[in-house]
């Protein structure tokens, strides 16, 4: 083993996966876990958030919950939530009667919790009582008794002028018959005798002339006689309706005024101009008016079987659109469809002789409204997919009322409708969703950032420590519990804390993506009570994970397969100059992997310096592009110190045929460059992944521990001969969370791990030459591979400055 190779040592096997020790789990199995008292999610930046908004309540202080979907944002939130809504009072009912004064623009009630449901069943009832007790009523002996003196009244009074009439006839030689229903008929007589209409036309004309004459001069005496039975008449009439209106309202006082005071006790609202007592009284005076429709109707003929009709009520119906009285405290309302409809309420319709019709019974309520007093939890995504809500959202916010209309959807055609009262929003709105939405409605919708002041930011880990370990799997144990889950012994429990740390890529970080380790509890548990057991234990937890990785690896089998027949090219063996292998991850769905890369390099005397041959197949991003801009600039920094550079070459990623993007190649690139220069060849049997800055710093790079595990299976399907491994960031070291067969092998001697914070270090293990300091003259010493760089170079600039004199006096 040479000098370079004991510089940087291979990690231990400890230092490749965190392996959190049992005996820090304080609890035999997870039944033995707290589950009583109140804990906190593991969120206190966006609890910290959502408390402010809660105390707060200003209009405008609405929130934007942000976080990735998989932290369980909702259930998070109702978790905080629920308990401080069953804490503060309860909303009222919220009802829509009718406007009895304009019944196109129906009225909005409040009462307290409970009491719309009691209103519209006791008035209900009383409305039937006094439907069927009026006819009755009517019909007693004291009404009829003075229904009867009213009559006779009338009728003597109608008898006097009717004789009346009858003298005034006679004497200008005319009969008038007066009948019952009050229809007055003269005939004109002669000799005492009635004329009939034959007998009139065979009179002479002249003599018809005169009946003609006098029965004009006879109607014109009579005409005040006429018009005073009319008014006795309708006085009569007025007289019988005012009877009626006296027992109607008698029955009123005795079964529907009891309701109405004691709904206005109970809501509080005893002055004359309230809404509600003023809303009883339209509705007295309105039955009084209409007492037709608390009596029997005159029914068609109707079969035996029919039954009679009843007359419709539901003018004076309470619609209670709201009723809170089964809640418990302010609601918490998630609306998962948030329609037009479905948020901000609407108007149904009737089709009634092939018209469509409408009444305040049938105006239904929005989530908006039954949020009310509370707090709506609302999706942004399923808000943005129907932009007639979100404006219908973000109007109400900002009127701070809610209305119940019909949506304009550019209709050039509109069906006449109602327009029901606006209700007085208090309530706060959480929006749910991820960064990018937030940002880019602060960017496009300036009311969003009037009306949602307050941003609760979710975070996807936290630190792991021994408190936070257990109040994790506190947290763990409140699933097992809801899914009714196999109890997890202290093995299991451990390795859960394991794989939360796996998620974050990080061992001093705990993943808080909790619906991801409800997915693992739960094929844990599937996966022990297959095996028979009682308990989870550690070995079904790493089963389960086995299998959900074999679940998703056909596309990296086939890649490997592709390795083993040698169609993709790549040597984990023996040395090649210009030729590194890199590292790279890959995704297939949710399923990623790690697969090596074969970087070639190539130069030769020019002034075309290093071509990206992805860029120049357009292949590679932006990213990757700077980063090899930075091998340009780290090659100017170390050896242009006292010459220029001339050189031409190019890299490549050999087979790829799909964009290449990210810098994490960059430290394999430069490593092959070197290697070209210098001539000099590098170790096969290692791959490398890292960024590279342009003072040589190794920097931490993402998925490195599916990189290494890409490489091994390669290694291992070829054979583990001990001098295989992987360079790595030293950063990179803390994010290690490598296979159990991984471990097992470096364990063994037969697969490494080595971290770097230098170029020069990797260029040690790849070459197994010291790459040595540039002194103050500025070369370096000899024997190092920096030396043979900066020869080569100096060689270049040379050829490329004397080549072509050289070759002219030889040509002659």
């Amino acid at each position: 083993m040479s000098s370079a190779l004991k510089t940087v040592a291979p990690l231990p096997p400890e230092k490749l996966r965190l392996s959190w020790p049992a005996s820090r789990v304080p609890w035999e199995d997870s039944r033995a876990m707290p589950r009583n008292g109140r804990r906190r999610p593991p969120q206190p930046r966006a609890l910290a958030a959502l408390e402010l908004a809660v105390r707060v309540r200003q209009s405008g202080y609405n929130v934007y919950l942000a976080g990735s979907p998989d932290l369980g944002r909702t259930y998070m939130l109702c978790e905080f939530l629920e308990p401080l809504a069953r804490k503060e009072a309860t909303p009222p009912d919220v009802l829509y009667v009718n406007n009895f004064k304009d019944e196109d623009k129906p009225r909005l009630l409040q009462l307290p919790a409970g009491q719309g449901a009691k209103l519209r069943d006791s008035l209900a009832e009383a409305l039937r009582r006094l439907r069927e007790e009026l006819p009755a009523r009517l019909d007693s002996d004291a009404v009829l008794k003075k229904r009867r003196a009213e009559r006779e009244t009338f009728r003597q009074r109608r008898a006097d002028m009717v004789k009346e009439l009858e003298t005034m006839a006679e004497a200008r030689g005319f009969a008038l018959d007066a009948e019952e229903q009050g229809a007055l008929s003269l005939f004109p007589m002669k000799e005492g005798k009635r004329l009939g209409d034959d007998e009139v036309a065979r009179l002479e004309a002249d003599e018809r002339r005169d009946f003609k004459r006098r029965a004009d001069q006879l109607l014109q005496s009579m005409a005040p006689y006429v018009r005073r039975m009319g008014e006795l008449e309708k006085g009569f009439q007025k007289k019988e309706r005012g009877l009626e209106r006296e027992t109607a309202a008698f029955l009123w006082d005795k079964l529907v005024t009891p309701v109405a005071d004691k709904a206005c006790r109970l809501s509080g609202c005893d002055a004359e101009n309230d809404a509600l007592r003023a809303f009883f009284d339209d509705m007295k005076a309105d039955a009084l008016e209409r007492l037709e429709l608390f009596l029997p109707r005159d029914a068609p003929a109707a079969g035996p079987h029919d039954a009679p009709q009843e007359p419709d009520l539901y003018r004076y119906d309470v619609n209670v659109i709201v009723d809170n009285g089964d809640a418990e405290g302010a609601p918490v309302v998630v609306e998962d469809h948030p329609t037009y409809g479905n948020l901000l309420g609407c108007v149904e319709r009737e089709s009634e002789m092939g018209a469509l019709v409408t009444d305040f019974t049938l105006i239904k309520a929005g989530s908006l409204h039954r949020a009310n007093g509370g707090y709506l939890v609302l999706h942004v995504n399923d808000l943005l997919a129907n932009p007639p809500a979100w404006e219908g959202l973000m109007r109400a916010l900002r009127s701070g009322v809610a209305r119940i209309e019909d949506p304009d959807f550019n209709d050039t055609s509109r069906v006449k409708g109602i327009e029901p009262e606006p209700m007085p929003l208090n309530l706060k709105v959480v929006l749910v969703g991820e960064d990018e939405l937030y940002e880019m409605l602060l960017e496009r919708d300036e009311r969003f950032a009037k009306q949602f002041k307050i941003k609760a930011q979710m975070a996807s880990e936290t630190e792991l420590t021994a408190a936070s370990a257990r109040a994790w799997l506190c947290r763990l144990g409140r699933i097992m519990d809801e899914a009714d889950l196999l109890p997890f012994d202290r093995g299991a429990l451990a390795a859960l804390v394991d794989h939360g740390s796996e998620l974050c890529e990080d061992r001093r970080r705990l993943t808080l993506r909790f619906p991801l380790m409800r997915e693992t509890l739960i094929e844990a548990s599937a996966t022990a009570a297959m095996d028979g057991k009682t308990m989870v234990d550690a070995e079904s937890v790493a089963r389960a994970l086995r299998a959900r990785r074999r679940r998703s690896d056909l596309v990296e089998e086939l890649f490997m397969e592709e390795y083993d027949r040698d169609v993709i090219k790549l040597q984990t063996s023996g040395e090649a100059v210009g030729r590194v292998n890199g590292l790279a991850v890959t995704t297939s769905g949710d399923y990623e992997f790690g697969l090596p890369h074969q970087i070639s390099c190539t130069v030769g005397v020019g002034h075309g310096g290093i071509i990206d041959l992805e860029r120049e197949a357009e292949l590679g991003g932006p990213i990757h592009t700077k980063a090899m801009m930075i091998l340009k600039s780290y090659l100017a920094s170390q050896f242009a110190h006292n010459k220029p550079l001339v050189l031409s070459g190019s890299l490549c990623f050999e087979q790829s045929y799909s964009g290449i993007e990210g810098d994490s190649a960059s430290g394999a690139e430069l490593a092959a460059l070197l290697s070209a220069i210098a001539e000099t060849p590098i170790r096969l049997s290692l791959a490398f992944t890292g960024a590279v800055s342009q003072s040589g710093q190794i920097m931490a790079v993402g998925g490195v521990t599916r990189k290494i595990e890409g490489f091994f299976e390669l290694c291992s399907r070829r054979g583990l001969t001990g001098s295989q491994g992987v360079i790595i960031p030293g950063d990179n070291v803390e994010h290690l969370a490598l296979d159990d067969k991984v471990v097992r092998a470096v364990r063994e001697g037969r697969f490494a791990v080595y971290p770097v914070t230098h170029i020069g270090q990797a260029m040690e293990l790849l070459t197994g030459l010291p790459v040595g300091r540039r002194r103050r003259d500025g070369s370096f010493p000899p024997g190092t591979l920096f030396r043979r760089v900066d020869e080569r170079l100096a060689d270049f600039g040379w050829l490329a400055e004397h080549s072509f004199k050289t070759r002219r006096r030889r040509s002659r």
